[in-house]
């Protein structure tokens, strides 16, 4: 099949629209429909710690639906529409992904594709992973806390307890699984006590063909994408990945596209469709679909873009938990922020244009956006440092 040709904005407009960011927002009460329209566009948010502005998975459904209730993945895991797994790293996903995840289950069953010190659970104390698994089909659903004799921390960031590597490896394999506490905490339990009847009941489809089904759902959430791309968005193993993308592409499930100044040969699972413009306006969480990928992003956008988090500060360009602001089809900025939930403000640590921008036209979208996030975080105001390029151009828009 002949592989058609489009422009590196055309890509770009084709994947905003993929990601639900060139949708309007909705006005009026935002539910748990809206939540579902999201997941079914990008098919997985990602998960993360930190909670300098807030959660990052808070971050995309705001992007894409403004201001809603923050308890909505919290009311959708309780519903039973998503679920938390390894997706793209840990992640919340459609429950429908369930028997397309198993093979990674089974994988981690025997060790295979988790970290080490939770392989080290699975392989050197079978009596403990007995034990707890045990204690959460009669007690549960439980913290880590609440198992019995789990054993002392070690020391460090992830200085995890007997108990929370061996948890952490019921949770890999599937043999439990979580929802999240009011703390962030995961809570486990028995997958069939979590998760609905006909999902724990539908048939374990063929590895190939659950990876195919993954890899499909990928090309459909970013547009077009390289063979690298499609395996990433779920990490698949790449050399299967682009053994299954061509084995997709003569069954015509895939279809080639060739974007200028691609290197490598693009995909897209439907018929183009090329939005004559996309009227974005977006703050991105690090973890956002549309930029996890950083090489991705940087071929879409012209944007080299780096979390630095654990980054010395001395050695930052561009600031500790650093957003890039998506105005139309361009990443035209970015800013580090910081919920400072003691005094009520939404704290703009720096910010910085991107080349060749209007600097005045991205400073007044940019205020209005963080305005828009300001009320959404429950704080009253937006301040603004003198650090960076357009800060000198944004702190008036803020007054």
């Amino acid at each position: 099949m002949a592989a058609t040709t489009i422009s590196a904005s055309q890509a770009r407009r084709i994947a905003l629209a993929a990601q639900g960011l060139s949708n309007p927002r909705p006005t009026g009460r935002v539910d748990r429909r809206h939540g579902v329209r999201v997941f079914d566009q990008v098919g997985v948010i990602q998960i993360d710690s930190v909670n300098v502005l807030c959660r990052s998975q808070e971050l995309p459904l705001f992007a894409r639906l403004g201001d809603h209730r923050r308890d909505l993945i919290p009311q959708m895991t309780g519903s039973n529409v998503i679920f938390e797994y390894w997706g793209h790293e840990a992640s919340h996903l459609p429950v429908d992904l369930h028997p397309l995840l198993r093979w990674r289950m089974e994988d981690a069953q025997a060790g295979v594709g988790v970290w080490g010190m939770v392989a080290t659970a699975a392989l050197n104390d079978a009596p403990l992973l007995r034990r707890i698994h045990d204690q959460i089909a009669s007690d549960g659903p439980l913290t880590t806390r609440d198992i019995t004799d789990g054993g002392p921390r070690t020391a460090g960031m992830w200085g995890w307890s007997p108990a929370k590597r061996a948890v952490e490896y019921l949770f890999w394999s599937g043999q439990v699984t979580a929802r999240r506490g009011p703390h962030f905490e995961r809570i486990y339990d028995l997958p069939e006590r979590m998760l609905p009847s006909a999902v724990i009941d539908a048939p374990t489809p063929p590895r190939d063909e659950a990876q195919k089904s993954l890899i499909l759902i990928a090309a459909r959430a970013m547009g077009v994408a390289t063979a690298a791309d499609l395996a990433d968005y779920f990490r698949l193993n790449g050399p299967t990945t682009r053994r299954l993308v061509a084995e997709l592409a003569a069954e015509e499930r895939l279809h080639p596209v060739h974007v200028d100044g691609w290197r490598d040969q693009g995909y897209t699972a439907d018929t183009i469709r090329i939005p004559r413009r996309v009227p974005c306006r977006a703050l991105l969480s690090p973890f956002d679909s549309l930029i996890w990928n950083r090489d991705r992003t940087e071929r879409l956008f012209g944007m080299r873009y780096r979390i630095e988090i654990y980054v010395p500060r001395a050695k930052r360009v561009h600031g500790y938990y650093v957003l890039p602001f998506l105005l139309g089809d361009r990443l035209v900025a970015r800013v580090d922020l910081k919920a400072d939930r003691q005094a009520g403000i939404l704290r703009v640590q720096s910010a910085h244009h991107e080349p060749g921008v209007d600097v005045e036209h991205v400073s007044a979208e940019l205020a209005a956006e963080l305005g828009d996030l300001a009320a959404f975080l429950g704080l009253t105001g937006v301040v603004a440092e003198p650090t960076g390029d357009l800060a000198p151009h944004l702190i008036p828009h803020l007054m």
